[in-house]
């Protein structure tokens, strides 16, 4: 199987690197049933937007990773390092968890996000099968040879007029074959389909052999919505949230031919300002910081604002400062914020009761520019916003585990920058 790592906001020709006309039309189909927001498209190719993550369709890999620099490099190795950093951010956002990647005769080179995702969750399902599955009760209704259950009048005549023998009842039974195993089931059929020809396949069947045989179904996002919720179904959270990724991205015969698809994308933006809160959350109380994500107010007629990240400094009993920061995933060494950008932050600043936001940005450097004050027709407002670029590598050249720290650093220059009457961090 071949595979092609580019870099979103990138464009790719069909005849590049193995990309044919038959995976330009199912990618456009693809996009087509998510409102086209995950490419552009051209007559000769696809340009990506935001999304970064993996796409495999008719024995091709499509790996599309972050970047900052609109000219980074196309080597291997910078390649590499990107890719890297996107599964380090989809761990620490929790929404990968791994600690080893595929077996020791297998190169780096040739891992990508669906191996991963793949293996992590086989191993989930080959512990759940270790600690062992569970029954429940549902109801059957259908032939029987005792009476048990409720006899359906109606049905027992239809069926049974000869067969004196039989009852025709609905009745509970307790076995494995239910709707989480079910589910289970069918993103193992869809990990064994999409893994041939790959280390994982031989995996995959075993795990398979070990599992119960159960009803085939096909799972939708209602499906997961029916599943039950209990002590004893606990232990499958984390297989089921794997499972009903690789299900609900799952595209089968998307394109006219009988291509199957797989596509595990995520929007960079949104990644972006969870891996920053998360790395604010793990210093915060360190730095007697309170720190608040998804703090939604009521703006207008039921519609509500939310700035990315709130953070609060307690001065005494009854005040506290307040820093409205707002994540942008892209690289503005170049360039000043968007109008609607510094819109936002005034507006924000007027609702959470803040003088000063912080426009956050990835560079290849970290320092913070002189707040700016707004010019507001209210002659007593003392709204300021100030850019803030943090780089996201360590001297390694390495995904920083120190970012949240940097970023409260930044928090210190505010008082170089500004003169309040309760100085913040």
């Amino acid at each position: 199987m071949s595979k092609i790592q580019v870099f979103e906001h990138s464009f790719l020709a069909i005849g590049e690197s193995g990309f044919e006309k038959q995976h330009f039309e199912a990618l456009s189909k693809l996009n087509a049933l998510h409102d086209y927001k995950y490419f552009d498209l051209k007559h000769n190719g696809v340009v990506f937007k935001q999304f970064v993550g993996v796409i495999q369709v008719d024995g091709l890999i499509i790996e599309i990773l972050p970047k900052i620099d609109r000219y980074e490099s196309e080597s291997k190795d910078n390649k590499a390092k990107w890719q890297k950093v996107l599964i380090e951010m989809l761990k620490v956002t929790k929404k990968l968890k791994i600690q080893q990647v595929g077996q020791a005769n297998v190169s780096r080179q040739s891992i990508h996000l669906l191996d991963i995702y793949f293996e992590w969750f086989l191993s989930e399902v080959q512990l759940l099968i270790h600690q062992g599955l569970i029954k429940q009760y549902y109801k059957q209704t259908g032939n029987v040879k005792a009476l048990k259950g409720k006899l359906e009048f109606a049905g027992h005549i239809n069926k049974n007029l000869v067969h004196k023998e039989r009852f025709y009842t609905t009745h509970q039974v307790y076995e494995k074959d239910h709707l989480i195993h079910q589910i289970l089931g069918q993103a193992l059929d869809i990990v064994a389909h999409l893994s041939k020809g790959t280390y994982l396949y031989s995996q995959c069947k075993t795990v398979q052999l070990d599992f119960p045989e159960v009803k085939t179904i096909n799972a939708n996002e209602n499906t997961f919505s029916k599943i039950p919720k209990s002590r004893k179904t606990a232990p499958y959270e984390t297989a089921l949230a794997i499972a009903r990724l690789i299900i609900l991205n799952y595209a089968p015969n998307v394109s006219s031919g009988s291509e199957n698809m797989l596509a595990l994308l995520f929007d960079m933006n949104s990644l972006w300002e969870e891996y920053v809160l998360v790395r604010l959350k793990q210093v915060a109380k360190e730095k007697e910081v309170e720190v608040y994500g998804q703090n939604s107010l009521e703006f207008w007629n039921g519609i509500t604002i939310r700035p990315d990240i709130v953070l609060e400094k307690k001065i005494d009993d009854k005040t506290k400062d307040i820093l409205i920061v707002d994540t942008k995933w892209k690289n503005i060494d170049q360039s000043q914020p968007s109008t609607h950008d510094l819109r936002q932050m005034y507006v924000y600043n007027e609702y959470w009761k803040s003088t000063r936001a912080l426009l956050l940005y990835p560079s290849n450097s970290s320092h913070l520019n002189d707040f700016k004050p707004f010019v507001p027709t209210d002659k007593d407002s003392n709204h300021q916003c100030g850019l803030g670029k943090i780089t996201i590598f360590n001297e390694a050249n390495e995904l920083d585990v120190l970012l949240g720290e940097k970023i409260i650093n930044l928090f210190d220059e505010i008082k170089l920058c500004t003169t309040p009457t309760a100085s913040p961090f």
